[in-house]
């Protein structure tokens, strides 16, 4: 799958996100919009659009190379930039959070600002500066912009001052609950994180949305994921990066509660399998094994209700 196709130094895609474009005949196709629009700086647009956000998702990696997605919550402003290759995060560290393991000096980190009353979002990728235990800086590898595709138009409040945590505890587990069964076979959302190491040394996490009628991912009696992959913008970021590197970091949130479920684990792509028929629209799958589970219990200080608030 990952024979070699001719780059240059401009084009941001490498070999895994190729082998995808490769396996859907895209590759010609997808060299223009890879070299004009993702950018190695925040356009006008994204500097704007990240302060007016409650939350982030994050992507990032840990000392063993487990990768884990999470979801933070501040006052909007709480992410600045001042700068166009840089972005401003004030978040005070979250020993609870598994994914916090991998916001050291010098980590990469991967940021995905979608507002889901909008169904705008902006992705970008980078390097951490830690300024303090209460924050931190990204200088900007990659930034660009997603269609709202599968975006559950929802509306938020805060519940709780987002500088209070919250007083319960986090549980681990090998093996999906019940009550983690139920939170994911109910889901018409959830973002996962994966990352690649490129040939130049440099780590690039990629953190994203995925969307689908509730009940889209399926969860196998052995404690499996099956996740479809619909159509989409042909840039193969997360597939591509499980091509290289078959880890993945999951978190699925409860937005009436604001309980939070992250997993990291392995992953296997399915280009060609019989089971994808069965799934409307689907275009391939990919399965997630479980290895680790945090189970965080009104983790986040924000509810959302579906639809939008006039």
């Amino acid at each position: 799958m990952l024979e070699q196709t001719r780059q240059d130094g401009t084009s941001p895609w490498h070999e895994g996100e190729l082998a995808m474009q490769r396996s859907v005949g895209v590759v010609e196709r997808m060299d223009g919009p890879g070299r004009n629009f993702v950018r190695r700086a925040m356009p006008e647009q994204h500097r704007a659009f990240f302060p007016m956000l409650p939350f982030v998702v994050l992507g990032t990696v840990d000392a063993r190379g487990d990768t884990w997605a999470t979801v933070r919550a501040g006052r909007p402003g709480f992410l600045s930039s001042p700068e166009q290759e840089i972005l401003d995060v004030s978040l005070p560290r979250d020993a609870a959070d598994p994914a916090d393991a991998g916001m050291e000096e010098g980590d990469a980190i991967a940021m995905l600002g979608i507002q889901l009353e909008t169904r705008r979002r902006n992705r970008l990728n980078g390097v951490i500066h830690r300024t303090g235990v209460e924050s931190f800086s990204v200088r900007v590898g990659q930034s660009f912009g997603n269609c709202p595709q599968y975006i559950q138009l929802r509306s938020s409040a805060f519940v709780r001052d987002p500088d209070l945590p919250t007083a319960m505890q986090r549980l681990h587990s090998a093996q999906l609950d019940d009550r983690a069964r139920r939170m994911i076979e109910g889901a018409d959302t959830f973002f996962v994180a994966s990352y690649v190491d490129r040939d130049n040394g440099e780590r690039q996490v990629d953190v994203s949305h995925r969307g689908g009628n509730a009940g889209f991912v399926r969860v196998g009696a052995d404690g499996v994921l099956t996740v479809p992959d619909f159509p989409g913008n042909r840039f193969f970021n997360t597939l591509g990066n499980f091509l290289v590197n078959p880890r993945a970091g999951l978190v699925f949130v409860d937005f009436e509660t604001g309980d939070v479920l992250q997993m990291t684990g392995r992953v296997e792509v399915l280009l060609d399998s019989p089971e994808i028929a069965t799934i409307q629209r689907a275009e391939r799958l990919w399965r997630f094994t479980p290895e680790h589970i945090v189970f965080r219990p009104d983790a986040l200080p924000l509810r959302w209700s579906l639809g939008i608030d006039l």
